[in-house]
């Protein structure tokens, strides 16, 4: 009778386990599939950050209780805990905690004053250890919105074919050979409205205002309207190159 009692027990503690959602194993490198897909359409760059951020990529390693995420600009960690009903919580040192779950494939932010709720994806992108956070999300976005040749219709070396690699890596725009993307921070605040991008040779180099409709890239000088003493606020001067996407 005992062992009978102690048997229906278990059921009914096993059951009411089966119940209560599973916390799954969220550790490892999450990013923003869907501001780089909105990004791949061809359109303005930033708009599809500011639509589907601000959070570009979460780092998470449950062993430890840490969790790391950053805008593009911030790299912010917090301490990392289970919750009721399968939920993560990530506090952080002076602000708000973080609520995370897994639905499917994809792990959920929560919604939270500040934030709307967000949706990332395990990434594929190979990156070295010591590679800094927002690594995967930025050769990601890069693959996706600048991948494959690209024609210059017109400008220095007309003609050619350029291509950019998601390392940063460019070649064939004559006189540069690497460039990188403004995704947030200081580059977003003096380049505004604008896109904008770095386009260096070796030691030297600059940035520029671009304009991406579709299959046209267009790149033009940034000019300065700020005083001496003022943050910088570029704009578009002359176009320098209009590149058409091949494929």
């Amino acid at each position: 009778m005992r062992k009978a009692l102690a048997l229906s027990l278990l059921t009914v503690f096993l059951g009411g386990c089966a119940n209560e959602p599973a916390h799954r194993d969220v550790s490892g490198i999450w990013i923003n599939q869907a501001a780089i897909d909105a990004a791949a359409q061809g359109g303005n760059l930033r708009e599809a950050l500011l639509t589907y951020g601000p959070n570009l990529e979460w780092d998470i390693d449950t062993q430890r209780a840490q969790a790391r995420y950053t805008n593009g600009f911030e790299r912010v960690e917090g301490k990392l805990q289970p919750e009721d009903k399968g939920v993560w919580q990530v506090n952080f040192y002076g602000s708000a905690a973080t609520a995370l779950s897994v639905e499917g494939d994809e792990l959920i932010q929560a919604a939270a004053d500040a934030d709307p709720q967000q949706s990332f994806v395990r990434s594929r992108v190979n990156v070295m250890a010591d590679d800094p956070l927002g690594t995967s999300f930025e050769k990601a976005l890069k693959a996706a919105y600048l991948g494959g040749p690209w024609r210059i219709q017109s400008g220095a070396g007309q003609g050619g074919t350029v291509t950019f690699t998601p390392g940063g890596q460019l070649t064939g725009l004559p006189g540069m050979n690497a460039y990188a993307l403004c995704l947030a921070g200081d580059c977003a605040s003096m380049s505004g409205e604008y896109d904008s991008l770095w386009l260096q040779q070796g030691d030297a180099g600059a940035a520029h205002i671009f304009v991406r409709k579709g299959k046209q890239l267009e790149i033009f000088e940034a000019l300065d309207a700020s005083q001496p003493d003022e943050m910088p606020q570029l704009y578009p001067g002359k176009r320098e190159w209009v590149l058409e996407k091949q494929s």
